[in-house]
């Protein structure tokens, strides 16, 4: 059992770090993009109106449409898998982990809106976070169930998680141990039924004289 976790522990840090490596890779490439200067003629005004930008694309006939849509709604998909690989966790709840995804690239596509502001060159398109965050639920909801399906099967330990520990103290009384009084904490190993751990010690009753009894014998001084 030991051996299975151990090799489930280290399949879900390969993953990790997989992802990882990838989802820094991926980020750097989106900034290359989004926020290097461009040295064009004239660049233009920005779009601060939702689906605004979309309308003005699909002007441009359905060929160029689709490729202008087509490259918002691809560049931060990759994040859509990456984001939850290199969490690593194999049995998440579906929504939760959609609803994370998605929160996260669209916060990343609106730092990137508000840092396109001072690069020369950019256009800032408010419809940007609309497609990026459409693409990385699709992405998402295409991929990540799947993947970490075909994941639970191939590493069972790793979905499992680790085995628990025994809370402090409750190990001896699992093993049917308990303490003996009076000699150093050892202890001595009970019977498998209820109520044998031995009878209680009792104290003798002392009986009491009477007081005249007790004033008899107190010397009296006159």
């Amino acid at each position: 059992m030991q051996q299975r976790h151990e090799l489930g522990g280290s399949a879900a840090i390969r993953l990790r770090a997989v992802s990882g490596v990838l989802l820094f890779a991926h980020l750097a490439l989106v900034g290359w993009l989004t926020l290097r200067p461009l040295d064009v003629p004239w660049a233009a005004a920005a779009n601060l109106t939702p689906l605004e930008g979309i309308r003005t694309d699909l002007a441009y006939g359905p060929v160029e449409a689709a490729r202008r849509i087509g490259e918002g709604l691809a560049l931060l998909a990759p994040l859509g898998v990456l984001l939850p690989m290199a969490g690593g966790r194999l049995t998440p709840s579906l929504l939760a982990s959609f609803v994370r995804t998605t929160a996260a690239a669209a916060l990343i596509s609106l730092g990137i809106l508000f840092l396109q502001t001072g690069v020369p060159g950019q256009v800032v398109d408010v419809d940007a976070v609309l497609l990026n965050a459409t693409g990385v639920a699709v992405a998402h909801l295409a991929v990540v169930p799947a993947l970490r399906s075909r994941l639970r099967r191939t590493h069972p330990a790793a979905a499992a998680g680790p085995e628990p520990h025994p809370a402090p103290g409750t190990r001896g009384a699992a093993q049917g141990l308990i303490p003996q009084p009076g000699t150093g904490g050892g202890t001595t190993p009970t019977s498998s039924g209820a109520g044998t751990q031995g009878s209680t010690p009792r104290i003798p009753r002392v009986g009491i004289a009477p007081w005249s009894e007790v004033l008899s014998v107190v010397p009296r001084e006159y």
